[in-house]
């Protein structure tokens, strides 16, 4: 494990003690891409209730400018974390081959987070459940970001009127982002 690696999991492990797994998807989610690194995987940490903390570690390159980690916030039970690995670890691909995430970012994966969801992005956003001492790494400086399922229409309003602008609608609807079948808000 790197250092950032090994820093990062020191940074999640004050907040959630020690993790209950650490997992990997078997294979990349495209033939045609490549395996991510050895290091690379998603750990899953028992939040309150019966909610877990699905977060990736390594990522991101320990040489990257702006290093980014990301958590899913669900349910604490084996499908929706193997789904979860699986929604990291295809945006994880997206951020070493495609474009490097951040903030306000969006990842569209093509299918619904749950079969007949209307959820089928995610929107990188900060960690409002977390606190904005979990935001970073102190060490390293790595940003630790959740990753929330949002609809077609929320991205479009997004786009139209801006990242704050959604997130007050979220606000105001008082979306539940833990709720992966939840109807649009926009």
């Amino acid at each position: 494990m790197t250092t950032s690696g090994a820093a990062l999991l020191a940074h999640y492990e004050r907040r959630f003690a020690a993790s209950v797994w650490g997992r990997r998807w078997h294979e990349p989610p495209h033939p045609s891409l490549p395996p991510l690194p050895a290091e690379f995987e998603v750990r899953k940490y028992r939040r309150s209730g019966d909610t877990a903390l699905y977060a990736t570690v390594c990522m991101s390159a320990a040489d990257d400018p702006s290093p980014l980690e990301l958590h899913i916030i669900a349910a604490d039970d084996e499908a929706t974390g193997s789904r979860s690995v699986f929604l990291l670890t295809v945006t994880a691909h997206f951020h070493r081959t495609g474009r490097n995430l951040d903030i306000g970012h969006t990842v569209n994966f093509g299918e619904p987070w749950v079969p007949g969801g209307a959820c089928s992005r995610g929107l990188i956003s900060r960690p409002y459940l977390e606190g904005p001492e979990f935001e970073r790494e102190p060490t390293w400086g790595i940003r630790c970001a959740w990753l929330v399922p949002v609809t077609d229409s929320e991205v479009a309003y997004k786009i139209e009127f801006g990242l704050d602008a959604l997130e007050s609608k979220f606000e105001a609807a008082q979306m539940n982002a833990l709720d992966w079948a939840r109807p649009a808000v926009t």
